[in-house]
């Protein structure tokens, strides 16, 4: 199964690579909303936000969403 990402202008990744790299942009994406999730119901540390949102931030740069 081939699976086309969107990089933005001037990201130059091979197909496998990019492939990676979205998997991992995908777990970031699953982990900031569990995380937003977690800080409504319980404590949950303010730098772990931080920290999701620095790789979603990062992932921006990389793919057009």
């Amino acid at each position: 199964m081939s699976v086309q990402w969107n990089l933005r202008e001037g990201v130059n990744l091979d197909d496998t690579t990019a492939c990676d790299v979205a998997k991992i942009a995908c777990a970031l994406k699953s982990l900031s909303i569990y995380t937003r999730l977690a800080m409504e119901s319980e404590d949950a540390p303010e730098d772990l936000q931080a920290i999701v949102d620095e790789g979603l931030e990062a992932m921006t740069r990389v793919f057009v969403w």
